[in-house]
């Protein structure tokens, strides 16, 4: 009689310690991307607004201000990225990291490493269009 062979259920805590590592390099990445662009919006409104100058700026100032929403808007990514690595890091310390939140099997092992903070297989994430 053949013994069957048993599904993994979770990651060994080995491979948990593997994207553990994974995930805390993303996030010291992360932090300091963020802190570069926290740096552009608080050195952004530092230009000076001389009398000769004043018609230019009011042409800068529609540029200026893109440009500062879309580094306002790169943060806020940034922030929710490193949020979601840092609810990854929860996961890997409940032993519930890898697994697939909607079919509940594992997430392959490439793309965790690709996408480390991911809570969906990609067979469950094909399946939402």
């Amino acid at each position: 009689m053949a013994a069957k062979k048993e599904e993994k259920v979770r990651y060994s805590d080995k491979e948990l310690a593997e994207f553990k590592k994974i995930i805390q390099a993303k996030i010291e990445e992360s932090e300091i991307d963020l802190k570069h662009f926290q740096g552009q919006l608080d050195h952004s409104g530092e230009n000076s607004d001389s009398e000769s100058a004043s018609t230019f700026n009011m042409m800068e100032d529609g540029s200026e201000s893109m440009n500062r929403e879309k580094i306002a808007s790169l943060a806020h990514r940034q922030r929710k990225f490193i949020m979601q690595l840092q609810a990854a890091l929860v996961r890997i310390e409940n032993k519930t990291y890898g697994i697939c939140r909607e079919t509940g099997v594992l997430i392959s092992k490439e793309r965790l490493r690709i996408v480390p903070h991911t809570t969906l297989s990609i067979e469950a994430k094909n399946a939402q269009g």
